[in-house]
């Protein structure tokens, strides 16, 4: 059964970004959705790049997943892996799997393996804005009160700085503080770093935490110097996550070679789909290392990929659910998933278990990226008169 069409839809969102879908149709007509991971600005590159690489896709057998990821590697990205280039392939590998999944009959963690377990934890992301310290902490109530059980949150202020001003690091204890405070005792705090920070920043910040009963510390330091990340895992009693930053399979290699986390959080949008996410689980398991997949995506596509092959993996512990994201997902999703607090229910549908309106998901056009707000010369650290805050200062010299 060959493809005949693959065709890429941007979701307009009006949030953090838009999301990048993408619905592969074979010969015969029947279909699969797929999604690649892409940030602010960079919807319509990858949009244009799935274009590209479906031309040496199309007229290929939909089962040959494997092959065709390799070639698209070896052959189209002549051996360079990339975000971008991940990203797009990610989007057609997952919609070959629903593919598969539906003429099977059965939904895709049967053709995995089978489920491991009956339903996926997931944590809450994109709920906490960047305001207040008060702001975060009713919005984070709103969370808890929704039925999650763990929340994920980047509390330091300023733009991101390998080295901190200690007024940037007191405000985040005492905005995580303030977490601990409201949330209680048994709600798990993730707290992230983006990558932020030198190793002696981070071993201080990370020591603060621990007595705040943090349940991980992700991406303290850059997730291309593994050095740095494991001298900073070798000093914190709080385990370390990386993985949504690193893209191939030699980076995740290399990271497990190392010792560098206690966690990966690969993105299955981001590093080639089904096939990398559980391979990248293999190869962490015999270390001891947990999954928890990264997905800052749809809670519709990609987090149904990524809850199939969490339903799998016996090292799976939570996967991310981007809450800002639902409202659109459940006007387009035709089914979507269940959630039930801070639960997904595995599908029992063939494939995927999920489908889109097309119809509906044009309604909701992509829209170019405005101006960021990236800082300006004069905001840089060391600065005059500088105070921490959330929000950011844009103001001009």
């Amino acid at each position: 059964m060959k493809i005949a069409r693959i065709e890429s839809f941007i979701l307009g969102t009006g949030s953090s970004k838009d999301l990048l879908l993408c619905r592969v149709e074979t010969e015969d007509g029947m279909h699969g959705w797929g999604e690649a991971y892409v940030t602010h600005g960079r919807e319509e590159v990858i949009a244009a790049l799935i274009e590209k690489m479906a031309v040496q896709v199309i007229g290929r057998a939909v089962f040959q997943i494997r092959h065709t990821g390799q070639v698209m590697f070896d052959d189209f990205a002549i051996k360079r892996g990339s975000m971008e280039l991940l990203s797009a392939w990610s989007a057609i590998e997952i919609a070959s799997w629903d593919i598969i999944g539906k003429i099977a009959g059965l939904p895709v963690y049967n053709l995995l393996g089978g489920a491991s377990r009956e339903k996926i934890r997931v944590y809450a992301n994109g709920w906490a804005g960047r305001s207040t310290i008060a702001d975060g902490v009713e919005r984070a109530k709103k969370i808890k009160a929704m039925g999650f059980t763990a929340a994920k949150f980047d509390p330091f202020p300023g733009p991101w700085r390998t080295h901190v001003d200690r007024r940037d690091e007191d405000f985040a204890i005492d905005y995580v503080a303030a977490m601990r405070e409201a949330l209680g005792p048994d709600f798990e705090i993730l707290v992230e770093a983006h990558r932020r920070f030198a190793p002696q920043h981070a071993v201080r910040i990370g020591r603060r935490l621990e007595n705040l009963g943090i349940e991980w510390y992700e991406e303290p330091c850059l997730a291309d110097n593994l050095a740095l990340l494991a001298e900073v895992r070798d000093k914190v009693a709080i385990p370390i996550v990386t993985g949504e930053a690193l893209y191939t399979k030699e980076s995740f290699f290399e990271c497990l070679s190392r010792r560098a986390a206690d966690i990966l959080n690969p993105d299955i949008c981001a590093i080639g789909g089904i096939s990398a996410l559980m391979d990248i689980a293999v190869m962490a398991q015999p270390q001891a290392v947990v999954m928890s997949p990264h997905n800052y995506n749809s809670p519709l596509v990609g987090l149904a990929a990524t809850v199939h092959v969490s339903a799998v993996i016996p090292n799976f512990k939570i996967t991310e659910y981007f809450v800002n994201f639902e409202p659109v997902c459940g006007e387009i999703a035709a089914p979507g998933l269940k959630r039930d607090g801070g639960w997904i229910d595995l599908p029992t549908a063939p494939g995927l278990g999920i489908d889109i309106d097309v119809a509906r998901l044009r309604a909701h056009p992509h829209h170019e990226a405005s101006a960021h707000g990236f800082r300006q010369y004069w905001e840089e650290y060391p600065r005059q008169g500088y105070q921490p805050s959330l929000k950011g200062d844009m103001a001009s010299p």
